[in-house]
């Protein structure tokens, strides 16, 4: 059912606490952990969103990947359909009116997905496991897959160090969750929001909603557009700042935490009359890792908030629930 429509002003920007800056360097560089897992904690538990500077992924990889993006999303529709999204393996061009969130329209938005490589002699993939394949590269747009790899390598990169803090925040090893990430299902979405005409809660280039796994990883560019809800239910913007990326944690945080750390609902309102481009890598860990209320956050009585469940099955019934794939007729017929 869709919601009652209401216009959407502009919010304000996010103060440094509601989206702080964590710088990566030092840490990164061999110093102790400790100051930014306390940084990390502190972010987790306010807003669930925060920026990451001297984060390891270059700049040139960031810039590369935001040109082939703009030089795709500028190609005539009936070429980009020709990459139109494989529904087995989730990969290739994904138009706009796909992806649809309960109680709002489709979201204004186009993307071209990819994920880890796998061949089709890979077992989950001749299995049949939901998200697992080969990515498609068309031919005709060579430039695409390099652009797109290296930053979805380095990004993977930073997510695995994001692991690690994460796992010394909540008392564990570092590589406690990297254990859960031999085969992670990951996926980077390249991301084109055409200006909007109108601006209501029910018709954004994103509509509010939550990201399903760990964290998500987040280039945007100059004409900004990401804003979040606060604790107190006031939407903030998350402007683009120079030199840093975005970082927000996904509803397995939640399970895993007992509601400690914030899975935050976020939006995307492109209100500048210009195109918007913005590539999310999504950090996932392997499909059969079970997720449950660690030790260190049960509650002392009763159950945890969350029942345990397998994260690759969250997900698949997560993004069923909003992604509505159109054949090509459909799509013509509007």
């Amino acid at each position: 059912m869709i919601q009652d429509e209401q216009k959407l002003e502009a919010p304000r920007r996010a103060s440094a606490q509601e989206m702080p800056i964590l710088d990566l360097g030092p840490w990164l560089a061999g110093g102790p952990i400790g100051p930014v897992v306390e940084q990390f904690k502190a972010a987790c538990t306010n807003t669930g969103f925060f920026y990451v500077r001297n984060h390891g992924v270059p700049q040139a990889v960031i810039d590369t990947v935001f040109d082939a993006t703009r030089r795709y999303m500028s190609l005539p529709m009936e070429e980009r359909l020709k990459d139109r999204i494989d529904e087995r393996f989730r990969r290739g061009f994904m138009p706009m009116g796909v992806t649809q969130h309960p109680g709002h329209k489709p979201d204004l938005k186009e993307s071209y997905e990819l994920g880890m490589d796998l061949p089709l002699t890979d077992p989950d993939v001749a299995n049949g496991r939901p998200l697992h394949g080969p990515n498609r590269w068309p031919a005709d747009k060579p430039w695409l897959e390099p652009a797109a790899m290296a930053y979805f390598n380095a990004t993977i990169e930073l997510g695995r160090n994001l692991l690690k803090i994460f796992a010394s925040a909540v008392g564990k090893d570092e590589g406690f969750f990297l254990q859960y990430a031999t085969k992670p299902m990951v996926q980077s979405r390249l991301f084109h929001y055409p200006p909007q005409e109108s601006f209501t809660n029910l018709e954004l280039g994103a509509a509010a909603h939550t990201d399903y796994g760990m964290l998500t990883v987040l280039a945007q560019d100059p004409i900004g557009g990401l804003e979040l809800c606060t604790r107190g239910g006031e939407w903030v913007a998350a402007p683009y700042v120079e030199g840093t990326l975005v970082i927000n944690l996904g509803d397995l945080v939640k399970v895993w935490t007992n509601d400690v750390y914030v899975s935050n609902r976020h939006r995307v309102a492109n209100r500048t009359g210009k195109e918007r481009y913005s590539i999310p890598t999504f950090f996932n860990l392997d499909y059969d890792t079970p997720v449950a209320c660690l030790p260190e956050f049960a509650p002392g009585e009763g159950e945890p908030s969350h029942a345990p469940i397998k994260s690759g099955d969250y997900l698949v019934r997560r993004f069923a629930a909003v992604q509505k794939y159109k054949t090509p007729a459909e799509l013509a017929a509007g």
